[in-house]
C-alpha cells in the first residue's frame, strides 16, 4: 500500500522530531533539577534511550536465528553516529566538544572500539564475551556515577540559557534565579527546567525514550515499502534505510539539541550511544547466542568504525568545535563508506 507508506514515513518523521525535543528538554530539566551535568545525562539516559532501536533489532535478529546481523547493526550505527549524525547537525551550527568529561569518555569509546575489534578477530562473540562486555558496561556506569558525585556540576549564572530551554537574549538575572520572578510565562512558551516537577521530567523522558523507536520503526517500514515499489534491492535497503533508521533517534535528538544550543547533549549522545552499542547491545545479544563475524567486517567495516572514532578524537580531546568544514568532511566520509559498500562490493555476508 504505497499511500500508507507515505503516511508511515511522514508520521514517523513527525514523531521523531516531537519525541526528540521531549527527550532533550527532559534531559536538560533533569540535569538542572538535580545539579547534574547535561553531558552526564546525555552519556547515560539519553544514550540508552536513543540506542533502543539498535537493541531491539539485534535481539530480534538473534532470536530469529540471524545473530550475525547484530554486529553489522552495531558497527554500522557507530559509523553513522559519528560521520552522519554529528555531521548533519554541524551543518546547522558548530558543535563544541567542551564538556569536562568529554576527553575521558572519548577515550572509553576508543577503548571499547578497539576491544570489539580484538574480540572479533579472536572468534565469534559468545557467552563469556557477552559477560565481559556487560561487566565493563557496569563498571562504566559505576564510574560515571562516582565521577558525578566527586565533581558536582555547578552551572554558570546563565545556566538556563546554556541548557537551550531559554533563549540567550532572555537569560535570567539574579532575581530570576532566586525565584523572585514568575517563571511560568517565558518567551516561546519555555519553562525553566528547575521548576518542572519530577513527574513532568519523567513524562518528558518517557515520551522521548518510548516514542523515538516507534518513529524510527515507522520511517524504516514506510521507506522500505517505498523503496521496494521503485525496485531497490533488499541488500541496499538493509544497509541504508535500516542501518540509518536505527540511528534516527540519535539524529532527531542531536538536531533538536542543536536548535536548543545544547552541545553537551549532542556530543554526549553520540559518544554514549557508541559505548552503549558495543558494551550493552552486543553484550546482551552475545548472551542469546554466538555472534559470527563476517570476513568483510574484519577487513573493512571494523576499520572504518575505528577510523571514524580517530577522526573525532582531536575535537573531543582539545575541546574544539565541529564546524561546517568538518561537517562536510564527515558527510563526505560517510558517502565514501556507502560507495565502498555498494560499488566496491564490501557487503556483509549476513545479507
Amino acid at each position: 500500500m504505497p499511500d500508507m507508506s507515505y503516511v508511515y514515513l511522514t508520521g514517523g518523521l513527525v514523531i521523531l522530531i516531537v519525541c526528540g525535543d521531549f527527550l532533550v528538554r527532559g534531559a536538560a530539566s533533569l540535569a538542572a533539577r538535580y545539579g547534574l551535568s547535561p553531558l552526564l545525562i546525555a552519556l547515560t539516559i539519553v544514550a540508552f534511550g536513543t540506542s533502543a532501536p539498535e537493541l531491539l533489532v539485534s535481539v530480534r535478529a538473534a532470536l530469529a536465528g540471524s545473530p550475525g546481523i547484530a554486529i553489522g547493526n552495531v558497527v554500522g550505527s557507530n559509523i553513522a553516529n559519528i560521520l552522519l549524525i554529528l555531521g548533519l547537525p554541524a551543518l546547522i551550527m558548530p558543535i563544541a566538544c567542551t564538556g569536562r568529561t568529554v576527553p575521558h569518555n572519548m577515550l572509553i569509546m576508543m577503548a571499547a572500539s578497539v576491544l570489539l575489534i580484538v574480540l572479533c578477530f579472536v572468534g565469534p562473540l559468545g557467552f563469556w564475551q557477552g559477560i565481559l562486555l556487560l561487566a565493563l558496561l557496569t563498571a562504566y556506569l559505576v564510574y560515571s556515577g562516582w565521577d558525578a558525585r566527586m565533581n558536582p556540576h555547578t552551572p554558570p549564572p546563565l545556566a538556563a540559557a546554556d541548557t537551550g530551554l531559554i533563549p540567550a537574549e532572555a537569560a535570567p538575572d539574579d532575581a530570576f534565579l532566586a525565584g523572585d520572578v514568575d517563571t511560568h510565562e517565558l518567551p516561546h512558551g519555555d519553562i525553566h527546567p528547575s521548576n518542572l516537577s519530577r513527574r513532568a521530567i519523567a513524562v518528558q523522558l518517557l515520551i522521548g525514550i518510548i516514542g523515538l523507536p516507534i518513529g524510527a520503526r515507522l520511517v524504516v517500514d514506510g521507506g522500505t515499502e517505498i523503496a521496494q515499489v521503485f525496485g531497490v534491492s533488499d541488500a541496499v535497503i538493509g544497509l541504508s534505510l535500516i542501518a540509518v533508521g536505527t540511528s534516527l533517534p540519535e539524529l532527531a535528538t542531536s538536531v533538536m539539541a542543536v536548535f536548543r544550543r545544547n552541545d553537551d547533549v549532542v556530543v554526549g549522545n553520540i559518544i554514549g550511544s557508541n559505548i552503549m552499542n558495543i558494551l550493552a547491545i552486543l553484550g546482551v545479544t552475545a548472551l542469546i547466542g554466538p555472534l559470527p563475524v563476517s570476513p568483510d567486517f574484519l577487513t573493512f567495516h571494523l576499520w572504518v568504525m575505528l577510523a571514524a572514532v580517530v577522526v573525532l578524537l582531536p575535537f573531543a580531546m582539545t575541546g574544539g568545535k565541529v564546524g561546517r568544514g568538518a561537517s562536510v568532511f564527515f558527510l563526505a566520509g560517510y558517502g565514501a563508506y556507502l560507495y565502498a559498500m555498494f560499488a566496491m562490493g564490501h557487503l556483509p555476508d549476513a545479507l
